[in-house]
């Protein structure tokens, strides 16, 4: 997949729309320190992006894979263009995801990142909703965890909330 060209056409529609939107899954840990090989390209954007996105993306060859009110899928059959996957917030969750965090340079383009306690939150969510991935989540919490200046009562709460505070114990046993 060309990452590069793949963001730039997103990022033109999100500017040209004026929607907001962040980079999360394997290049939000990157703009954190952790490397990790991936496939796909992972955003972040707000709720009311979905009908004109996906819109969009079906009309550059893109296939829908998935669409929920909450995340939607696609993959386009050209290699470059490869899979992309959204997450869709709402405005309030949106106001305090889409503020502060990190930035990541990706080719011309500087992509916002959330702060790792909002990465970490996503995490959790997908843990609580698809258990099979609570390995590789952990993981990567326990990574953004590590990180300084964490604020690790409001990674509790996101834990506490999602009725997963043994994990959030587990992570803290064996960090």
């Amino acid at each position: 997949m060309d990452f590069a060209k793949v963001l730039g056409t997103l990022a033109s529609f999100f500017g040209r729309e004026g929607y907001r939107y962040a980079a999360v899954g394997a290049f939000g840990l990157h703009a954190y320190g952790l490397a990790r090989a991936t496939l796909d390209l992972d955003l972040a954007t707000e709720s009311a992006a979905q009908p004109k996105l996906v819109a969009f993306l079906e009309s550059l060859g893109y296939e829908t894979l998935y669409r929920s009110a909450g995340y939607s899928n696609h993959v386009h059959a050209l290699a470059d263009l490869g899979r992309l996957d959204f997450v869709y917030v709402d405005s309030e969750t949106g106001r305090l995801l889409f503020r502060g965090g990190a930035t990541l340079q990706l080719g011309e383009h500087r992509v916002p990142v959330p702060r790792p306690e909002h990465l970490i939150a996503m995490k959790v969510h997908a843990m609580k909703n698809d258990p099979s991935r609570t390995l590789r989540e952990m993981a990567d919490i326990q990574f953004l965890l590590s990180l300084p200046s964490v604020d690790e009562a409001e990674v509790r709460a996101y834990f506490e909330q999602s009725g997963l505070l043994e994990r959030y114990l587990e992570i803290k046993r064996l960090g």
